[in-house]
């Protein structure tokens, strides 16, 4: 059941049953699939174009249009499972165990194992909170479950950007899901409703069913990348832009052949109650076109975009791995590296919070600051650099790179063009105080230091965010920070004025990628601290480097037809990230003025 017939059947379903209090069925076993409902989107899968019974909105057509099958060929791709808001629909079998507390022997947790990619997930028993907002997301998510009555009812939350159905339609990172376990004897039957701001009209309600299969064995896979495809270009993302014979392939291909008219293939609420087919009898407005539906603004709500700090937030120090640990609600994010020789800082904040700063990294450790890394110049992330230095103390003597001179506070590193940003020429005002400026720099493409036995390398990314940009790379730990190069909260910021470019930034994230290496189905590994927003691992910075590459493509299509700054916003090229990283008029503005500029 793919449309709103499966939730009453549900409701029906579950209001027929007794409610006890306690009426809990063990879920455990090996659990057969069963493919008899839409079996035809689930193996083979589902036609391009076919986004029949999705009540998606305009960005996720948009989204799903874009999508090029051969994008799975990257190898930042290859190795992506099934997330669990699709991961039941999929060719495989799983198998469900019981997790017990070995004191009270009570069922604390169900591990499902063995859907396809196997990307295992818990489901938590033990009233446990889901994690917060700038907690790592994975395919899994994080899940929690309760029992009402027979049925267990399921919560999960803190996934990856990913999807619903095997031909391009997504859900965004922002997606939930609802979940019911229904056992009856053999049979296990799992109601699930999946809700994405961004680009769901309404919640996607679907149902598979599974047959106890104790004599099935799952033995685990496991997924190595390789290079596919010889001759790509470094960065190159492939993907259909609007208008293209690949795009509008899917606008009519599926419609066509099965008769269809091409409004009742594009999905959407509408489109999944039975009234639907009344109005598809009615002829066609005259101001209908058989290539779209009207398109409603993804940015319509306001809403706080995920991780997005305020101003009344409070801080929070989070441990990453290693010796790393992330600070936010301090402006830009401050990376906190702890360990027997001291602290260091990777950027300082906005200045304001500075007290709360410290007194959380003393909750941790009383040993002195030591060293200030800047990313780069902007005041939300080198604001507390004055009173943090004084607050700090290097070991005493001369510092390294500090031109002789004696150093009692912590050392402050930087590329040099972040000190030329933060000072001036002789006679005129500085913009930043002499205090704040960074006491040691270097010029060429990276610095090494040795601190808390690890080796830490400062890489210098050229023309990205700025003209100063520095991506930090704790080895030992494996964490990155990537400054504002890559955040999570908006589409990325480019300043001109300090040097900034869209190539710069696209050069710096595919750099990061080549920094970071998954544990294990791409996600875990090298972890990513971005300059804004939540904790991150590759598959994030993956996503994020797909939509600034896609959206730099289409408006350089644009820009190729010969249209004007104002007709480009006007079609609308970011449509389905706007829902995710709010206005982009300024990001759009600054990819024309890259693309446009006298070469």
């Amino acid at each position: 059941m793919n449309d709103r017939a499966a939730a009453v059947a549900f409701i029906l379903l579950t209001t027929a049953l007794p409610s006890r209090a306690v009426a809990q069925h063990d879920l455990s076993g090996e659990w057969s699939a069963r493919y008899h409902e839409d079996q035809e989107h689930r193996i083979p899968g589902p036609l391009l174009g076919d986004y029949t019974g999705l009540p998606i909105n305009d960005a996720a057509r948009l989204k799903a249009d874009s999508w090029d099958a051969s994008i799975l060929a990257l190898r930042e791709h290859q190795a992506k499972p099934h997330p669990s808001t699709y991961s039941l629909r999929g060719p495989a079998n799983i198998r469900i165990r019981k997790e017990v507390d070995p004191v009270t022997l009570e069922t604390i947790a169900y591990e499902l194992f063995g859907t396809f990619g196997q990307a295992t997930r818990t489901i938590w028993l033990d009233g446990r909170p889901h994690p917060g907002p700038y907690a790592a997301h994975t395919w899994a998510g994080f899940s929690t479950g309760v029992w009402d009555g027979d049925t267990l009812r399921v919560t999960s939350t803190h996934f990856k950007a990913g999807w619903i159905q095997r031909n391009g339609v997504a859900h965004s990172d922002e997606a939930t899901m609802t979940e019911h376990f229904i056992r009856h004897g053999d049979l296990l039957t799992v109601v699930s409703f999946v809700h994405d701001p961004m680009y769901l009209e309404e919640p996607f309600v679907r149902s598979t069913n599974f047959v106890l299969s104790p004599a099935q064995e799952i033995g685990r896979t496991q997924f190595d990348v390789v290079d596919e495809v010889v001759g790509r270009p470094k960065g190159h993302v492939p993907h259909h832009l609007p208008g293209s014979p690949g795009a509008q392939l899917k606008l009519t291909e599926f419609a066509s052949a099965h008769r269809l008219p091409p409004s009742a293939a594009r999905g959407g609420a509408e489109t999944t109650y039975p009234e639907y087919q009344v109005k598809m009898l009615r002829p066609p407005s005259s101001s209908a076109s058989a290539a779209s539906v009207a398109r409603v603004e993804a940015t319509e709500v306001p809403r706080r975009a995920q991780g997005e700090q305020t101003r009344d937030e409070q801080i929070l120090l989070m441990p990453v791995q290693g010796n790393v640990h992330m600070l936010v609600g301090a402006g830009g994010n401050i990376t906190v590296q702890i360990g027997d020789e001291g602290v260091l800082l990777v950027d300082t904040g906005s200045g304001g919070p500075n007290d709360k700063v410290l007194a959380a990294i003393r909750q941790v450790t009383d040993k002195p600051i030591r060293i200030l890394v800047n990313s780069h110049v902007h005041a939300d992330h080198v604001g507390g650099n004055e009173e943090f230095a004084k607050a700090g103390r290097w070991f005493g003597g001369n510092a390294p790179g500090n031109f002789g001179l004696p150093t009692t506070n912590a050392r402050v590193i930087a590329h040099e063009r972040v000190l030329a940003r933060m000072s001036a020429p002789t006679g005129q005002r500085a913009p930043s105080p002499f205090g704040a400026w960074p006491t040691e720099t270097f010029f060429g493409s990276d610095k090494e230091i040795f601190f808390n036995d690890e080796a830490i390398q400062l890489l210098h990314q050229p023309a990205a965010h700025t003209d100063g940009d520095v991506v930090v790379f704790f080895r030992r730990s494996d964490v990155v920070v990537a400054g504002d190069l890559f955040v999570t909260t908006s589409y990325p910021v480019i300043d001109a004025e300090n040097g900034g470019s869209v190539q710069g930034i696209l050069d710096g994230l595919n750099r990061i990628l080549d920094l970071t290496i998954p544990k294990d189905k791409q996600e875990g590994g090298t972890y990513v601290v971005p300059g804004h927003g939540r904790l991150c691992d590759e598959a994030d910075v993956v996503e994020y480097r797909d939509m600034v590459t896609i959206v730099r493509d289409r408006i350089q299509n644009l820009v190729q037809k010969g249209m004007t700054l104002a007709q480009i916003k006007a079609e609308k090229p970011t449509l389905d990230y706007d829902g995710r990283y709010g206005s982009s008029d300024t990001f759009i503005e600054a990819v024309y003025r890259d693309l446009t500029r006298p070469r």
